[in-house]
């Protein structure tokens, strides 16, 4: 059984900060309902045909695998009407719409809870539902400007810098996720459910709680460019010259740059003071870069990570996204899986990284409104004819592929 069996998530969201959240539940095992308009979540129009797929593209099927699929206009009253009745028959409603969005179709936790008492009404937004920022529409990398993110990336002598990793969204998604499961544990023990708010901005700050700590909250914390560490510790160019060629090392302890001395073959450097503490070495960084760096550029970047990561030094190569599926680490954990889709063929998909009792397998995204006559069927007792009724009339989504 997985870990969260039992658990019913009505599934409003759309793009990546809510959708990473209830795609982690249904990862865990929630029977997780995706409720799209008839155009579907913007979210499958996203890099459409990028990627080769002549269905949904990549994006999407990255944070929707394992969920249903029900297609609902509630713009239109009989549309509403039918989501009310299915509200009742849920643990958990999530949604990361825009601002104003769920009050123009009347969905607030207002309605939604006095429906049904026992709902876990989570809301992503970009700055949250109060302050001077709420009416501000947010994507992941404006959530990050707004959290510090980017300034404390780049040169020390640059510019800020945006960095590439979404953690706005999923971030934050995974988040929301940990307080609807937490809150799903009350209401089993209570029977009461609750109204779960995570601001994006908010959420994204979490990721930068380590960052110079003498200066936490007294003075703006400083770049520091491609260097970390008070032993030399950073970004060293490896054998090869593409533009991802390169190793990053970690040398923290006295111990460890040891380490790396001897197995960079310079055991003359053990017994050299300017080495011998950690004074010694903050005064004398420069040359234990010249160091590193001349013997980086002497071997590919997996050859740099395998010599020094056998020896205890942390280090790794810097992967590129097309390593991620090619390593033959991540390929010996499995961390690849090859998904049918039914429009797409086989897939390729990151699993989740939990490894646990009660994970359920990563399996592909829905087509859009394929479970909607499943659903409907199981909430409200509607038959077949009733669904192509509601399709008919405009109310629910196309017919699947």
């Amino acid at each position: 059984m997985a870990a969260l069996t039992g658990m019913r998530v009505l599934d409003m969201t759309q793009y990546e900060a809510g959708t990473s959240c209830t795609q982690y539940l249904a990862g865990l095992g929630a029977d997780v309902v995706k409720v799209e308009g008839p155009s579907g979540d913007p979210g499958r129009a996203t890099g459409r045909g990028l990627d080769g797929h002549p269905g949904d593209p990549q994006y999407f099927m990255n944070y929707n695998g394992n969920k249903r699929s029900v297609v609902l206009d509630l713009k239109s009253e009989r549309g509403r009407d039918v989501f009310l009745q299915v509200v009742p028959h849920f643990d958990v409603f999530v949604e990361n719409y825009g601002p104003g969005v769920i009050e123009s179709l009347r969905i607030t936790p207002e309605v939604l809870c006095a429906i049904n008492p026992r709902l876990i009404y989570a809301r992503i937004k970009g700055f949250g539902l109060t302050g001077p920022y709420r009416d501000f529409k947010v994507y992941d990398w404006v959530a990050q400007a707004a959290a510090g993110t980017f300034s404390t990336t780049g040169d020390a002598d640059g510019p800020p810098q945006v960095i590439g990793p979404t953690m706005g969204d999923s971030g934050t998604g995974m988040q929301t996720a940990l307080g609807i499961t937490a809150a799903y544990v009350e209401q089993q023990r209570t029977g009461q459910g609750q109204v779960i708010e995570v601001s994006m901005q908010e959420a994204a700050t979490m990721f930068l709680r380590t960052l110079d700590l003498p200066l936490w909250g007294k003075a703006p914390v400083p770049r520091h460019g491609s260097f970390r560490g008070r032993a030399g510790g950073g970004l060293y160019r490896s054998r090869g010259g593409g533009p991802n060629d390169y190793v990053f090392i970690y040398p923290v302890t006295t111990r460890m740059l040891d380490a790396m001395f001897a197995a960079m073959g310079r055991e003359d450097l053990l017994a050299d003071p300017r080495f011998a503490t950690q004074e010694a070495r903050l005064q004398h960084l420069d040359a234990i870069r010249e160091v590193i760096a001349e013997w980086a550029i002497q071997r590919t970047k997996q050859e740099a990570m395998q010599i020094l990561g056998a020896a205890g030094v942390p280090c790794s190569y810097v992967f590129d996204t097309l390593d991620l599926f090619t390593d033959p680490h991540l390929q010996a954990r499995g961390f690849i899986r090859e998904v049918d889709h039914p429009v797409n063929g086989t897939v390729r998909l990151m699993s989740n990284p939990l490894r646990m009792r009660g994970v359920v397998p990563q399996g592909r995204s829905p087509l859009l409104g394929e479970h909607t006559a499943e659903v409907l069927g199981e909430a409200l007792g509607l038959t077949e004819a009733d669904v192509e009724r509601l399709r008919a009339e405009g109310i629910s989504g196309p017919v699947p592929v």
